[in-house]
């Protein structure tokens, strides 16, 4: 897997485990093992940029995902896919104001986002109650089992 993690944010950031998580979900999903990801940390300015750009919404978010080759989850005993997953744009500083809230650490509320956004990449939406559950489900489910090895 290709995966590449780009700080521009001036938030440190551990980017070899955000690479390492992202890997981690990419092979529990079952993503093609040549499957292209790019993580990219930003400032509070440039996601509210994008986010009123691609989303028609005001101001910073946490995260925005920006599917390429529409790949999705492999499935036991069925060769994945082979593609560009696609781009996650996170926004550390956002992230922290969340951490607070949610009382828990910056860089679990990162993690938290990178899985989330990865599900998106892969398809997966919370738009429906039901898909919310499905979504959150295998989001905690994910980051259980990341944070237990």
């Amino acid at each position: 897997m290709s995966i590449e993690v780009l700080n521009e944010s001036g938030h440190p950031l551990d980017v070899k485990q955000l690479a390492a998580l992202s890997r981690f979900v990419m092979d529990e999903m079952r993503v093609h093992p040549l499957a292209e990801l790019c993580i990219k940390a930003v400032d509070e300015a440039t996601i509210a940029t994008l986010n009123e750009q691609w989303m028609e919404k005001e101001g910073p978010t946490d995260v925005l995902a920006f599917p390429m080759d529409e790949l999705r989850p492999g499935l036991v005993n069925e060769e994945p896919e082979e593609g560009v997953l696609g781009d996650l744009v996170l926004c550390p500083d956002v992230a922290a104001k969340q951490a607070g809230t949610a009382g828990h650490s910056t860089e679990a509320e990162i993690e938290l986002l990178t899985v989330h956004g990865i599900l998106h990449l892969l398809g997966y939406d919370h738009a429906e109650p039901e898909e919310h559950r499905e979504m959150f489900g295998l989001q905690d489910e994910l980051l259980a089992q990341w944070r237990a090895r």
